[in-house]
C-alpha cells in the first residue's frame, strides 16, 4: 500500500494541510506541558499536600510510569481502531487528569490525576502516524519534526508560564490551565483532523500489553527511585531482575503472537532498530542539560558558582531553546529531503555535543545559559526531526502507530536514566560552604561532559544506519518490499 493509496480522498471538504499540522502540533505542545507543569511544585508539594516528601515524590514518578504503560498501547490501539480516535481518548484522559489534580488538597487523588495525565503521552507518535497517513509527500518531512520537536517544544515554553502561575496564583491554577488546554486540544482535533482509513483490524494484544507494561514499571521505578531507596537495595535489584525476566517472556510471547502489541521482527531492522538505539542514547543526552542549568540558576551565590535565581527566570532561561526547536523543524525537514534523515539525526548529535562541550567552559553567567540551550535545542531540533522519518521510512503503514510509539517509549527511557545517573553524580560530588553542602562544579562539568559523549554515542549509532532519501522515498521502498511480499505469498 503506497502513501498515497494508504491516504483518504482528499476533496474540497478537506481541512487545510498547514491547519491539520497546527492543530496536531498544539495537541502534542500540551501534552509535554503536562509533564514540565509540576516542576515548580516540587519543593512545596509536601506542604501543599500535607504529605511526607518521600510520597509526594510519586506525583512525579506515576506520571512517568503512566506515560511509559499508555505509549507502546496507544500506537497499536490506534493502528487497530482509529488513530485520532485514539489520540481524543488521550486528550480527554489529560482533561481528566487535570480536572481532578485541580480539585486535590490532599496526595492520593493528585497521584490519580497524574497517573492519568501520563496515560497522555501517546499523542505525539500518534500525531506523527496521522500525518504519514494524511499529509502529501511534500508537506510531511517538516510537519513529523514539528510534531516530534513539540515534546521539547512544550516543555521549554512551559517551564516560565507554570513558574509565574505557580509564583503569582494559586497553585491549582495550573492544573486548570492544563485542564482547559486538553479540551481545547480535543475539540479541535474532533473539528479538523480527519480519521484515517488505514486500519490493521484484529484483535488487541491484552497479554503483551499486560507485559510490557509490567517489565516497564519494573526497569523504570528503579531507575527513578533507585537515589531514594538505594542503589544496591533489595528492592532496586529486585525489579531489575524482574524486569530483565519479565522482558524476555514478553519478547518470547510477541514472538509467536499473530496480533503481536509490537512486532519485533520488524522492529529488529537495521534500520528501526538502530534509530531505536540512537534515539534512547540521544534521549539521554537532552535531558542532561535540563537537570544542570537550572540548578546552576537556583544554587544560591555562596556557591560561588550559583546565581541564586527564581524558577521564573530558569523558565525564561529555558525558553529559547523551545522557539529554536520549532524553528529548526523546516531546517530538519530540508536537510533530510536534500541528504537524507540519517545525515540530519548526525548533524543533530554533533550540535548537542558542542553545545555541552561549551557549557563545561561556560557556565558563569546567565547569557552564557541561553546561548547553551539554544545551541542544545538546534541540535535537538534536528535530530528529533529525523528520528520519525527514519522510523516510518523502513516501516509498513500498517505498523506507524506502534512503531513510533515504541521510539517515542525509547526516548523516555534514555532522558528517565540521564535523570537518575546524573542524580547519582551530583549527589556524590558535592562541597560544602559552611553547614550547607551543594553539587560541585566539576560535577556539573562531569554530567555535561556525559551528556556530549551521549551525544557522540548518538552519532555513532547513526553512522551505521543505512542511507535514506526521504520519507516518502522510504515509504515508497516499503510499499515495494510489501508487495513484492504478497506476491511472493500468492505464488
Amino acid at each position: 500500500m503506497s502513501h498515497a493509496d494508504a491516504a483518504p480522498a482528499r476533496g474540497a471538504a478537506a481541512p487545510p494541510t498547514n491547519l491539520v499540522v497546527v492543530v496536531l502540533a498544539f495537541g502534542g505542545i500540551v501534552v509535554s506541558l503536562m509533564q514540565t507543569l509540576v516542576i515548580p511544585l516540587v519543593p512545596e508539594l509536601p506542604r501543599l499536600l500535607d504529605a511526607p516528601a518521600t510520597g509526594t515524590a510519586w506525583v512525579v514518578t506515576v506520571t512517568l510510569l503512566g506515560s511509559a504503560v499508555a505509549t507502546p498501547s496507544a500506537g497499536r490501539l490506534g493502528d487497530m481502531y482509529g488513530k485520532r480516535r485514539v489520540l481524543l481518548v488521550s486528550l480527554v484522559l489529560l482533561t481528566f487528569g487535570s480536572v481532578i489534580a485541580a480539585l486535590s488538597d490532599s496526595l492520593a487523588p493528585m497521584i490519580v490525576g497524574r497517573a492519568l495525565q501520563g496515560l497522555s503521552a501517546g499523542v505525539i507518535p500518534l500525531g506523527i502516524s496521522i500525518m504519514r497517513d494524511e499529509l502529501p509527500s511534500e508537506r510531511l518531512g517538516s510537519a513529523i519534526a514539528l510534531m516530534s520537536a513539540s515534546l521539547g517544544i512544550g516543555g521549554a515554553l512551559g517551564l516560565p508560564a507554570a513558574a509565574f502561575l505557580a509564583e503569582y496564583t494559586d497553585w491549582h491554577v495550573l492544573f486548570w490551565t492544563s485542564g482547559v488546554l486538553g479540551a481545547v486540544a480535543a475539540l479541535v482535533v474532533l473539528a479538523v483532523v480527519p480519521e484515517s482509513s488505514v486500519r490493521t483490524g484484529g484483535r488487541f494484544d491484552l497479554l503483551g500489553a499486560l507485559g510490557l507494561s509490567i517489565g516497564l514499571i519494573c526497569l523504570l521505578l528503579p531507575i527513578s527511585k533507585g537515589g531514594d531507596w538505594g542503589w544496591g537495595s533489595g528492592p532496586v535489584i529486585g525489579l531489575f531482575v524482574a524486569a530483565v525476566i519479565v522482558l524476555l517472556l514478553w519478547g518470547l510471547w510477541e514472538t509467536r503472537s499473530t496480533r503481536p502489541l509490537v512486532d519485533l521482527r520488524v522492529s529488529a531492522r537495521r534500520q528501526v532498530l538502530l534509530t531505536n538505539l540512537a534515539s534512547t542514547v540521544f534521549g539521554f543526552a537532552m535531558f542532561a542539560m535540563s537537570l544542570v542549568i537550572p540548578q546552576l540558576l537556583q544554587l544560591p551565590e555562596a556557591a560561588d558558582y550559583g546565581m541564586g535565581r527564581g524558577m521564573v527566570v530558569v523558565g525564561l532561561v529555558m525558553a529559547p531553546s523551545g522557539l529554536v526547536m520549532m524553528a529548526m523543524a523546516p531546517v530538519s525537514a530540508r536537510i533530510s529531503k536534500l541528504y537524507g534523515p540519517k545525515v540530519t539525526l548526525m548533524v543533530g548529535a554533533v550540535v548537542v555535543a558542542i553545545g555541552y562541550a561549551l557549557n563545561i567552559a561556560l557556565m558563569s553567567a546567565i547569557w552564557h545559559l541561553v546561548l547553551i540551550s539554544s545551541v542544545i535545542g538546534v541540535g535537538v531540533g534536528l535530530a528529533y526531526g529525523a528520528m520519525p522519518a527514519l522510523i516510518m521510512a523502513a516501516v509498513p503503514v500498517s505498523e506507524t502507530g506502534a512503531a513510533n510509539s515504541l521510539n517515542t517509549l525509547m526516548r523516555s527511557i534514555g532522558t528517565s536514566s540521564a535523570s537518575a545517573i546524573a542524580g547519582v553524580i551530583l549527589a556524590q560530588m558535592t562541597v560544602s560552604f559552611g553547614p550547607v553542602s551543594f553539587p560541585s562544579q566539576d560535577g556539573f562539568r562531569l554530567v555535561m561532559g556525559i551528556g556530549a559523549g551521549s551525544a557522540i554515542g548518538a552519532l555513532l549509532i547513526a553512522a551505521f544506519l543505512p542511507k535514506q532519501r526521504s520519507v516518502s522515498e522510504g515509504s515508497e521502498t516499503r510499499a515495494t518490499e510489501e508487495k513484492a511480499s504478497v506476491g511472493e505469498a500468492t505464488t
